[in-house]
């Protein structure tokens, strides 16, 4: 099996490295601990016009076309450098593709070029609810057709980006007849609505930068052909999806990991005790070799993962391992780097804190921990017939 990147993929990964370098990593923390949303929208803005908000999408729709491989190191090489602009670019990418995938040939016209080129900041992906978390089926948004207008009414929770995003697409109950997890649709929902109402945006634990806010539908009303393939069956293509953001936040996960120990292993270099650097103490060497291998083992299994989905196999269970692993590991790593660091871990001068905060989420949103096993283990059952 060759596992060696393209030039191609190689120069995407080294574009996506530098700009993260340069651009995002020297405003990273004012943007954690102070906040600048003009800022945190150009550097976005810029990263539309190197090509990273449609790095799956094709080109004739103004996407880069360059594959789920490009997507998973462009995404590991930002978060490497601010979680919170990770984030916003995986969700993006993710919403872009389910349009891509679904939507009629106007509807790809109308909102790609958009997304991509950076015209709208962001794009948001309206699933979660409440009471509808890790069981999406159980949503209670509806969508009612009246005349040539849907009507929706309901709430999402914790949807990133909401505060800017310029379309979303909303998942809304169509037919509240038929069973669970049936007559869900699929729409787009465009951020001036009337009816769309954004409510402030949360106070999270970390990536403070990425704004996470609930989004509202006080009867939203939005065109007849707002809607996304087919009537009644929008639950598949939500679940669909989901496996491939996976693969998206498995990717952050894995940049603050290495974020993480890249800083601490220079420390460990500078920092002497009893006489000599840390660097020469077996036990510290260990946890160094344990993290970084956790690591590699989570970049191969999310690079097989994108693998599949590049080449059309399925990748569900490949993706849900590759999420929970890598996020898994991750949060192990940050935590390993704090204790590297000691005392000046759990100091805001160091970024150590801001990555133990930053990497805690990857292994809740798009799917806990939890349900990537039942996942995985449903899907190894299934494979027995």
């Amino acid at each position: 099996m060759d596992l060696s990147l393209s030039e191609d993929q190689i120069l995407i990964q080294d574009m996506a490295r530098k700009f993260a370098e340069s651009e995002l990593a020297p405003v990273a923390e004012k943007l954690d601990q102070e906040g600048d949303r003009e800022r945190f929208l150009g550097n976005l803005k810029k990263l539309a016009e190197l090509g990273f908000m449609g790095l799956n999408i094709d080109a004739d729709f103004g996407g880069t076309d360059a594959g789920t491989v490009v997507f998973s190191l462009a995404v590991t090489e930002i978060a490497r450098a601010c979680a919170s602009t990770a984030v916003t670019v995986s969700v993006t990418n993710m919403v872009a593709e389910v349009i891509q995938a679904i939507g009629s040939e106007e509807q790809k016209q109308r909102y790609l070029p958009r997304i991509c080129s950076g015209d709208y900041p962001a794009a948001g992906f309206c699933l979660t609810e409440t009471t509808a978390g890790s069981d999406p089926s159980g949503m209670r948004t509806s969508a009612v057709l009246d005349g040539d207008e849907w009507v929706l009414n309901g709430a999402k929770q914790f949807i990133t980006s909401a505060e800017y995003a310029g379309v979303f697409v909303v998942w809304a109950l169509t037919d509240p007849d038929q069973p669970k997890g049936k007559g869900i649709s699929c729409f787009l929902v465009e951020g001036n609505a009337p009816g769309l109402k954004i409510s402030k945006a949360e106070k999270k634990m970390g990536q403070h930068a990425s704004a996470t806010n609930e989004v509202l539908f006080d009867n939203c009303r939005i065109p007849a052909d707002a809607l996304m393939g087919e009537l009644n069956q929008g639950f598949r293509i939500a679940v669909g999806e989901l496996a491939g953001g996976r693969i998206g936040i498995g990717s952050l996960a894995l940049g603050i990991g290495l974020a993480a120990m890249d800083y601490a292993r220079t420390y460990m270099t500078e920092r002497r005790q009893f006489g000599k650097p840390l660097t020469d103490f077996q036990g510290l060497q260990w946890m160094l070799a344990d993290a970084y291998t956790d690591l590699e083992a989570a970049r191969l299994l999310l690079m097989s993962a994108a693998d599949r989905k590049e080449k059309g196999l399925p990748f569900s269970k490949e993706a849900s391992m590759a999420k929970l692993f890598a996020s898994e590991k991750a949060n192990k790593a940050c935590y390993t780097a704090l204790q590297l660091l000691g005392g000046y871990g759990y100091i805001r001068e160091f970024p150590l804190e801001r990555y133990a905060r930053d990497v805690r989420i990857t292994s809740i949103y798009e799917g806990t921990s939890e349900i990537q096993r039942v996942i995985i283990a449903r899907e190894l059952l299934r494979e027995l017939g």
